[in-house]
């Protein structure tokens, strides 16, 4: 490739991790996103969680057909849909008819209040790319993993562009992630001396969609000729920084800083990927689905997540940047060793790093070790 086609690609990434970035802040503010594939597919949707009746009404006006719920496998089989199509179930409107019955669809925070909802009929026909980018887009906005969609057949583009409704490619929403991880660059350091380790420089990285900035927590001086000591820390507000007692994230923190200054260098990314990757307000619905008596795994998927939903490539690209590709990874996750062994960053070493329970993290510590194979 040449430098001009280098910068043309370049050029076009950024674009596409900007309008989806854009179609993103529509979903959270309620508005509709039209979304084509590849195949000449093309939808209209709204997140069902900001959906109304009056944006319903609209849907159903623009659209070719009549408008349908998106779920995901894991939210369809806690509500005993079958599943007859591949990654996302589609719930047609005559199943639920209003906004409310369809927020109710999507959020399962609201399950033992209706007991008798359904049964729901699935369709059958193939789900297009773009319906299933439309669910992505989503998880990208941080909000439950539903849409209410129509098809769209290009009939009333005219009107789509007079509503102003952001139209993006199925494909960029799906590359989305790692496009934007693929392409952080440093922004800013400084000095922050902290209370373990007072050399310390904290670094930010962000990139050209302009998100979260993911965070290099630089500690002494590690040498890059050798395997630097290393923590991956996803973010937790309530762990992090107002000391919850369900989970024990601070503790690693606060424990991973200690740990680092006192062996005199190494690195703890702080990555933003809040609640393993699905964002603070979701992982707050998941804290309820734990009170009603689910384990932590159970919770996000009820909820239409994976169980974990985080990459890491973010954690490899920084490391690159720095001039790290060997590491010492403090971690109890064999995900996070075989997530940067897979992008390029050698772990010569996992060094433990856990911490005792208490009565509140107990069973999610448990959890942890039986099903997701922590070595705890």
């Amino acid at each position: 490739m040449t430098a001009t086609e280098n910068t043309s690609s370049n050029a076009a990434v950024v674009a596409a991790t900007l309008a989806v970035d854009r179609a993103s802040h529509d979903f959270r503010r309620g508005r509709a996103v039209h979304i084509c594939d590849d195949a000449g597919k093309a939808i209209i949707a709204v997140a069902s969680e900001m959906c109304t009746d009056q944006v319903i009404s609209r849907l159903a006006e623009l659209g070719s057909d009549e408008p349908a719920i998106a779920i995901t496998h894991h939210r369809a089989r806690t509500l005993k849909v079958r599943l007859y199509t591949n990654e996302i179930v589609l719930i047609p409107s005559k199943s639920w008819r209003t906004a409310e019955i369809a927020r109710t669809i999507a959020d399962p925070t609201t399950d033992l209040a209706n007991p008798l909802r359904g049964p729901y009929t699935a369709n059958r026909e193939p789900v297009d790319a773009a319906s299933i980018a439309s669910v992505q887009l989503a998880k990208i906005a941080r909000l439950l993993p539903s849409v209410i969609l129509v098809p769209s057949d290009g009939s009333n583009d005219h009107i789509v562009a007079e509503d102003g409704i952001s139209s993006i490619r199925a494909s960029d929403v799906m590359s989305y992630e790692m496009d934007t991880a693929g392409s952080l660059r440093q922004v800013t350091a400084a000095r922050v001396p902290l209370e373990d380790a007072e050399n310390t420089r904290i670094l930010t990285f962000r990139s050209p969609d302009g998100g979260r900035e993911h965070l290099a927590i630089v500690i002494g001086e590690p040498p890059t000729d050798r395997p630097v000591l290393a923590r991956i820390h996803s973010e937790c507000f309530t762990g992090d920084l107002v000391g919850s007692l369900k989970c024990d994230c601070g503790q690693q923190l606060r424990g991973a800083i200690a740990q680092i200054g006192k062996e005199g260098a190494g690195i703890l990314l702080y990555l933003r990927q809040e609640g393993r990757g699905i964002g603070l307000t979701n992982k707050l619905r998941a804290y309820a689905l734990q009170d009603q008596g689910f384990d932590t795994v159970e919770a996000n998927e009820r909820l239409g997540f994976e169980s974990d939903e985080r990459i890491f490539l973010p954690a490899a690209r920084i490391l690159k940047q720095l001039g790290f590709t060997q590491v010492r990874l403090m971690t109890n996750n064999p995900d996070k060793v075989e997530g940067l062994t897979s992008f390029g960053i050698e772990v010569l070493e996992r060094v433990p790093h856990a911490f005792p329970s208490n009565d509140h993290n107990e069973f999610y510590l448990s959890v942890k070790k039986e099903k997701s194979g922590h070595l705890l």
